[in-house]
């Protein structure tokens, strides 16, 4: 007997994340995530030179690649909502009303400065690693070994 059928089988309340998802069908994951990675590194949005111009506002096109996904982001939201549009696997969409708190300011300076100093945030990483800038490997690691370190002291910071 495995440990799936010790478990109960009513998946009501769980979330489609929390199952477990067979190797062919993290096949799919991956071909999008390559996908996605060859349009970043065409559309130049991992190039270092170009998060650079962002900040220092020599270039409107970094901005309009993150406000265009802001609006597609907004749109999809409502859609969801207004026609409740369900998973593939026919569940729910809970959207969940999100509260501010000052922890965020500090999160965001934080990634932001890290985002100047490296060209680079956690979705690129994968497609610059990909490009063989393989300096990224030590963001990549610096990133892993943060994330680690909030999860050892998130209960000490204020939320």
């Amino acid at each position: 007997m495995n440990h799936l059928e010790n478990q109960n089988t009513d998946t009501e309340g769980i979330n489609g994340s929390q199952l477990k998802d067979s190797a062919l069908s993290n096949l799919k994951y991956g071909i999008v995530g390559i996908f996605f990675g060859i349009i970043f590194v065409k559309a130049e949005i991992i190039s270092w030179y170009r998060i650079q111009e962002m900040f220092q506002l020599q270039s409107f096109f970094m901005y309009g690649v993150i406000g265009s996904a802001v609006v597609v982001g907004i749109i999809s939201v409502q859609l969801i909502k207004r026609f409740n549009i369900k998973t593939i696997q026919g569940e729910k969409i809970e959207i969940q009303p999100k509260t501010f708190n000052k922890g965020q300011i500090y999160g965001g300076l934080m990634f932001g400065f890290g985002w100047v100093l490296t060209g680079a945030c956690p979705g690129p990483l994968f497609a610059q690693i990909g490009t063989v800038v393989t300096v990224i490997v030590v963001t990549l690691v610096s990133a892993i070994a943060g994330t680690w370190f909030y999860g050892l002291i998130k209960d000490k910071l204020p939320h």
